[in-house]
């Protein structure tokens, strides 16, 4: 696995660059974005009414925190893209609730959070997916790999020991949300229907007709830590993936 070039961030970053004629991914992670609760109040006011609506309707306060969080962050980093105001972006989703901005549809992102921790992906003139997954034990595995994985993933996955397999089913899994993700058709498009393939975990052994050959697509492990597995998708062979760590400033 190549390692990525890794930097620190605040919440506002440079725009991207071109790096050496291939697609830039930037990938901004924070494994704690309660850390940033001091600034819930700045958050807030970049949040648009639809935003808002959702914040208000979580039960639990932390929920609600990490979600404004989240969201402040998103649209703090899109905005440095763009050089536009964080809070006057009109961010939109598709039919599928992928989401884009309406005003600058070449730009490409995507978000996932799981618990305290958060990962975003911004390039341009791409299909892009990202999922980001905190280890949890379970008994469901076999169940799970019956359901989501193809034949192939599933043989591999039976092949490891029972100390493998919890590990092994997030790398397929996080690779196949990203890839459902950066298409954009949603989880109906069928998890099992885009094989990783075993032999080299950042290629696909084939991707559903719509999504096009399964040798365009790339996949980008990240190296977050032991408890955190987490993959980019992009339909962009020549992705050059820069991991940026989010930091309180």
């Amino acid at each position: 696995m190549s390692k990525m070039p890794s930097t620190t961030a605040t919440a506002i970053v440079p725009r991207i660059n071109s790096v050496a004629n291939k697609t830039e991914i930037n990938i901004y992670h924070s494994a704690s974005v309660l850390s940033f609760a001091p600034r819930i109040a700045e958050f807030l006011t970049l949040l648009d009414k639809d935003e808002l609506a959702i914040a208000e309707r979580f039960k639990f306060p932390v929920l609600r925190e990490r979600y404004i969080i989240n969201h402040g962050i998103l649209r703090q980093l899109l905005a440095a893209q763009v050089n536009e105001s964080p809070a006057s972006l009109r961010i939109k989703k598709a039919e599928f609730g992928k989401p884009f901005l309406a005003d600058f549809p070449d730009l490409s992102f995507n978000m996932s959070h799981s618990g305290d921790n958060l990962a975003i992906a911004i390039s341009s003139e791409c299909q892009l997916g990202i999922d980001i997954e905190c280890y949890k034990a379970r008994d469901t595995w076999e169940g799970l790999v019956k359901k989501c994985f193809a034949a192939e993933e599933s043989r591999y996955w039976y092949t490891l020991s029972e100390a493998e397999r919890g590990s092994a089913f997030y790398q397929f899994w996080v690779k196949k949300e990203a890839f459902v993700k950066a298409v954009g058709k949603g989880i109906t498009l069928g998890l099992n229907q885009c094989v990783i393939n075993p032999d080299d975990l950042n290629t696909f052994l084939s991707v559903p007709e719509l999504a096009g050959l399964a040798d365009q697509w790339q996949v980008h492990t990240l190296e977050l830590s032991e408890s955190e597995f987490a993959a980019v998708v992009c339909d962009r062979r020549n992705g050059a993936v820069r991991l940026n760590r989010l930091a309180f400033a």
